[in-house]
């Protein structure tokens, strides 16, 4: 039966809110009726909170009881392909509805009423006073073609004061008009800048506008090595998608390569696209989500969270580095974008692109079976060539015990210091070393919350704790036995690395890359840029070096600990390794000039170092893949992670105990259970935890049994984290 679309004033309707309430609520429909999926402020106890009309009402309450909604708000009704994507990722990821409702309205001042703001626009030539400022005030409007701008932005742009301004609206010569504050964004031309592709590029453009010309949902993995112009290939496809009136979202995995990835927007399309990340403003969020909800954004470049934004045309879904472990959301809703983003393409009839360099083995798997259609970029674009590289074996260089950097890698480094090329050093440690260590009685310095060791950062010369944030000040004395000048720095990390580099090469301009060296994503964002255009020599960086960036004088890469990665017993390991450094080791000779790249590993007979450096990537995954199918582990098996987190360790054994014992909705899927066992980081913040993993099937319905099994709720205290399919084990 069809769901009813209007309900009359007084009719009962159901709303879900954004509030931790576990059901949904009914009311009474406001003056004026309400439509289905209507956004609604409605009373709840004293306050008043936003919602969505989710359908007819229950009835489970007496209807004399029930309270009216306050007021339809002034935005467009929720789609339905949107609602049911919220519904079925939370029944996926086993969270509240009403938490997949407020990641969907994380917005400030969505409820507020629709403000106005003047723009000024130019107005036909007439008989006013010309003055140097009043001249400059009138060309730029001239540049914009018509387009209004805001007082300050047109002062700003004209460099004049806005009396000068005000003076020309009095004189008629400037045009004040008032608008909606949350103006459509710009328009893109797919026609504006269109590049000249080589070969595969032009392949690969067709094998996707095949693929979109069938209007149905679909899924590509678009892999190219580094450098291989994979974005030229995709914008081509986002280029399609505006010329038949559709939206389109692009996911990067890290904030700071939105500036680069924007600029080549506005160059290919002559406009620059929406953006949604934690780096803009309250202000610029608020008109995004208007605006996409409004269909007046064509594109949003954004992060992970952008997959639940109101679109009503999406038609394209690109996630980009798709490999990332940043696009899983450990936090709050537990979700990875690349699967919630091939789940909301299948539901809205939208095609997903999914690209790397060095994609995922559960992509890897879906597009060696012909899940997903996959489409191959070999070759670096234009004259560049893929990287040499080659192992340093550390066994057999002799270093000092407080250096780092090889004397092979040095001389590569040296070498290009005098070419005028820049050089790369990767290591994946934040701070300046992993361990501070009492020489006299052997005490590593801990967190007090957390059962992790604190990391010295010198250059905030502060001890950190990376799994809470706990700091302290450097210590002078040994917190244990109190003996004071022995406390020893043990390990390297970024910040020794650099003050490492910069003794032995002292002549040489050094950048430090770390996303804690930052106090905001913008300042990020500019250092890179002004590395890009040469403001530095040798570039220090961790992982986020890894993500993208092009730095067009880069030639040498020099990864520090290479086989670092592969210790443990993490299910990844080897997947992550070879992605890290494959690349890292990719930012080396994207341009003119070749590049080289060194791994320095005390492991060079490893067979995933031995896979990095030969660069035989289809033997590498399907080794992979045999690997994993005999375990029966992800992408050939499911697992999900328990956490259970109390106050003591024995409340948390207890529950996990308990759960463990009544397994029984879990073991008549032919599920098994393991655990109860100590998290491998068994305190943090303070809370114990206890971990349990489920291993199950393929085909295994998980979710459903899950809900059976916990369904008797922990008594206070207890916390019960649910991850489905968990990337981090600790």
């Amino acid at each position: 039966m069809q769901a009813k679309e209007f309900f009359s004033e007084g009719e009962t309707v159901c709303v879900l809110t954004s509030q931790p309430i576990d059901r949904l609520l009914d009311y009474h429909a406001p003056a004026g009726g309400c439509r289905l999926r209507a956004f609604v402020e409605v009373p709840l106890g004293p306050r008043k909170v936003l919602g969505v009309i989710w359908g007819a009402g229950t009835g489970d309450f007496d209807r004399t009881k029930l309270r009216a909604v306050n007021r339809v708000l002034d935005l467009p009704p929720m789609q339905a392909e949107l609602q049911e994507f919220l519904i079925r990722a939370a029944d996926y990821t086993l969270t509240p509805l009403s938490a997949m409702l407020q990641l969907a309205t994380r917005v400030q001042g969505l409820s507020d009423r629709q403000k106005t703001e003047k723009i000024y626009r130019l107005a036909a030539e007439g008989r006013v006073k010309s003055t140097a400022a009043r001249l400059r005030v009138r060309e730029t409007l001239k540049t914009y073609g018509g387009a209004g701008l805001s007082l300050s932005e047109l002062a700003e742009a004209a460099a004049v004061s806005p009396s000068v301004i005000k003076g020309l609206v009095s004189a008629g010569a400037v045009l004040e008009d008032e608008i909606p504050r949350d103006r459509p964004f710009a328009q893109l031309n797919p026609g504006f800048g269109a590049k000249t592709l080589n070969e595969d590029q032009d392949k690969a453009v067709q094998q996707l506008r095949g693929a979109l010309s069938r209007q149905v949902y679909g899924a590509s993995l678009l892999r190219g090595v580094t450098g291989s112009g994979k974005t030229e290939v995709y914008l081509e496809a986002v280029a399609d998608i505006l010329r038949a009136g559709g939206q389109a979202l692009v996911l990067l995995p890290e904030i700071a390569l939105s500036a680069e990835f924007i600029n080549r927007v506005e160059a290919r399309f002559g406009a620059r696209p929406a953006e949604w990340h934690s780096g803009i403003t309250p202000r610029d969020r608020r008109r995004c989500w208007r605006m996409v909800a409004q269909n007046g954004a064509q594109l949003v470049v954004g992060a992970r969270s952008a997959l639940f934004l109101p679109f009503r045309n999406l038609s394209l879904i690109i996630v980009d580095e798709e490999h990332d472990s940043s696009y899983k959301q450990e936090d709050g809703v537990i979700y990875h974008a690349r699967d919630m983003a091939v789940l909301r393409a299948s539901i809205a009839g939208a095609h997903v692109i999914l690209a790397s360099a060095t994609p995922s083995l559960e992509s890897w798997v879906n597009a060696t079976s012909g899940k997903y259609q996959r489409i191959d970029l070999l070759k670096r674009f234009g004259p560049a060539k893929m990287p040499k590289m080659q192992a340093i074996d550390m066994r057999v260089e002799t270093l000092p015990s407080d250096r780092w950097i090889s004397q092979s890698l040095l001389a590569q480094i040296k070498l290009r210091l005098e070419k005028k090329e820049q050089s790369l050093l990767f290591i994946n440690r934040r701070g300046y070393a992993p361990v501070t260590l009492c020489r006299a009685c052997g005490e590593q310095v801990g967190c007090p919350h957390c059962d992790a060791r604190l990391v010295e950062h010198r250059f905030s010369k502060r001890l950190m704790c990376h799994q809470c944030g706990e700091t302290q000040p450097l210590l002078d004395a040994c917190p244990s036995c109190s003996v004071a000048g022995r406390m020893a720095a043990i390990g390297p990390g970024i910040e020794r690395l650099a003050d490492e580099i910069a003794a032995l090469c002292p002549e040489a301009r050094i950048a430090v890359l770390s996303s804690d060296l930052f106090a905001s994503a913008r300042a990020l964002k500019e250092k890179i840029q002004e590395i890009g255009d040469g403001a530095a020599d040798i570039i220090v960086g961790t992982q986020l070096v890894a993500k993208g960036h092009n730095f067009p004088n880069l030639t040498l890469v020099g990864a520090i600990d290479a086989d670092l990665g592969l210790q443990g017993s993490d299910l990844r390991a080897a997947e992550h390794t070879f992605q890290i450094m494959r690349q890292v080791a990719g930012r080396a000779g994207r341009a003119q000039r070749a590049g080289s790249a060194y791994l320095q590993t005390h492991q060079p007979e490893h067979p995933v170092i031995q896979a990095i450096l030969k660069g035989d990537e289809e033997a590498f995954w399907n080794a992979e893949a045999r690997m994993r199918q005999s375990a029966l582990v992800p992408p050939f098996g499911r697992l999900v992670g328990l956490v259970i987190s109390a106050v003591t360790q024995e409340e948390a054994f207890e529950y996990a105990q308990h759960l463990a014992r009544n397994s029984r909705p879990l073991t008549e899927i032919g599920a098994q259970v393991f655990g109860p066992a100590p998290a491998p980081i068994a305190r943090v913040r303070g809370r114990f935890r206890v971990r349990l993993l489920i291993k199950a099937d393929k085909t295994s319905r998980v979710q459903p049994a899950l809900r059976r099994w916990l369904k008797v709720k922990p008594k206070a205290g207890l916390r019960v984290h649910v991850d489905i399919d968990p990337q981090s084990f600790l």
